[in-house]
């Protein structure tokens, strides 16, 4: 995992973060913008609330600024230069609650990119408000962010090609593999090489489309990463995508959280208690349908990944629990 470069940036560091937010900003989403007489009600709204600097900060910008992701298909990736997903529609549940708090219906989302490399610095940063993408919660990460409650709980494997013969981890003794630069993956992918004496060439991709592109053109014979990512780009790959699997033992179990900054229990509890009741009342099993069951944008892939009984589990008993 890489680390944010500073956790208390000034003046001239906040600055720049500013505007390269701004720059990174994809438009609004929605066809107003909170009006100067709806900024102050949701002000004076926050006012009456405990202390929360997140939701002041939405209240005096009469907006909120979402992670986003561009390839973590389907929890967040663009089409057509819009974010759409899994996560991201439980990030916009989240709006739709704060709209509610803070009496701002016409509160501004402003979608800004993420890698696996930055979000985290994004989120300390004050760049980002809310990130709900494909990002694990892992215990060393609680020192510099907060995480909600889990949406989702997964396996780490590798996709490769069939005709590879690759089964198990012990098969990529001296060949070269990819994962994603920035994640829990790539950490367990090193360690595992140094302790199994594997001899790895390790291809760090920007993104998930570069590393999955890595196996595609035969520059890795695997690509390593959360097992509902590889099914999505399996997916991706539309007639060709027979020609891949997802097999080797789990490296390990975790689960995805929306990301915060640390500090702001109240603006923590509203994201999890959105989670929560979105699991317990089903509405999040008919989204899971949606996006990991049924043919999904921009073509119509079809990721055919059934909900686990890990899935289940959580649903009917919802935590923000670390599973490593």
């Amino acid at each position: 995992m890489k680390l944010p470069h500073s956790f208390a940036p000034h003046h001239a560091r906040a600055q720049r973060s500013a505007a390269l937010a701004l720059i990174w900003a994809f438009a609004s989403v929605g066809a107003h913008a909170a009006t100067a007489a709806e900024i102050a009600r949701a002000q004076a709204a926050v006012d009456q609330m405990q202390p929360s600097a997140t939701l002041r900060k939405i209240a005096e910008n009469g907006a909120i600024v979402l992670g986003t992701r561009e390839s973590s298909v389907p929890f967040s990736y663009t089409v057509k230069q819009q974010p759409v997903g899994y996560s991201y529609d439980i990030a916009l549940k989240v709006v739709d609650e704060i709209k509610k708090r803070l009496n701002m219906p016409n509160l501004a989302v402003k979608n800004v990119q993420v890698t696996s490399a930055n979000r985290i610095s994004y989120v300390v940063n004050n760049q980002v408000d809310l990130e709900c993408g494909s990002t694990a919660h892992v215990a060393d990460r609680d020192p510099l962010v907060a995480f909600s409650n889990s949406f989702f709980q997964y396996g780490i494997r590798m996709a490769v090609k069939k005709k590879s013969g690759i089964r198990d981890y012990a098969d990529l003794a001296n060949k070269t593999v990819s994962t994603t630069a920035g994640t829990s993956d790539e950490r367990m992918l090193r360690q595992m090489d140094i302790d199994k004496k594997l001899n790895l060439r390790i291809i760090s991709a920007r993104d998930h489309a570069e590393g999955f592109a890595a196996l595609r053109t035969d520059r890795a014979v695997a690509f390593v990463m959360d097992d509902p990512l590889l099914y999505g780009k399996i997916a991706q790959e539309g007639a060709a995508r027979g020609e891949y699997t997802v097999t080797g033992a789990s490296l390990a179990n975790e689960a995805y959280g929306c990301m915060m900054r640390k500090g702001d229990p109240v603006f923590k509890r509203i994201v999890d208690d959105v989670i929560a009741n979105m699991q317990r009342s089903g509405e999040a099993t008919k989204l899971y349908e949606r996006w990991f069951m049924r043919p999904i944008a921009p073509d119509g892939m079809n990721l055919q990944f059934p909900m686990s009984a890990e899935m289940k589990a959580l649903f009917a008993h919802p935590n923000d629990r670390t599973v490593d």
